[in-house]
C-alpha cells in the first residue's frame, strides 16, 4: 500500500484545515486507515482511524468533537477535517494503514506539517 498525504499548512488558532491521504496498491478494503501525528520533541500519537466501509471510526480523546475522519472509496482517499484547531495540534501528521486483523501499522506515508499559531 502506498500512501501520500496532502493539505498541511499554517493556520491560526480556531481555524480549520483538511488533510487528504491518497492510497494505492492492494485491495484497500482489507485495510484500516489512520492518521497519526508527532509534535516536536514528542512521540508519535494516534489521531483517528476508519475502515473503508465507514462503519468503524475511532478518535483520540484530544481531537473528539473537533476532527472528523472520512473516506472517499471511489477515489481511494481518506480525509481528516480539522476544526477549532489549537496550538497544541501543531505536529507533523502522518497517514497510515494496517491490515484489519493485524495490530501493527506497517504502511506509512510521508508526513505533512500542520502549524497552528496562537
Amino acid at each position: 500500500v502506498q500512501l501520500q498525504a496532502f493539505g498541511g499548512g499554517l493556520v491560526q488558532a480556531g481555524g480549520s484545515l483538511r488533510l487528504s491521504c491518497a492510497a494505492s496498491g492492494r485491495t484497500l478494503s482489507r485495510y484500516l486507515m489512520g492518521w497519526f501525528r508527532q509534535a516536536p520533541g514528542k512521540e508519535r500519537e494516534f489521531v483517528a482511524t476508519i475502515d473503508w466501509s465507514g462503519g468503524y471510526v475511532v478518535y483520540a480523546d484530544s481531537v473528539k468533537g473537533r476532527f472528523t475522519i472520512s473516506r472517499d472509496s471511489a477515489r481511494n482517499t481518506v480525509l481528516l477535517q480539522m476544526n477549532s484547531l489549537k496550538p497544541e495540534d501543531t505536529a507533523v501528521y502522518y497517514c497510515a494503514a494496517r491490515e484489519v486483523y493485524v495490530s501493527t501499522w506497517n504502511y506509512w506515508g510521508k508526513g505533512t506539517l500542520v502549524t497552528v499559531s496562537s
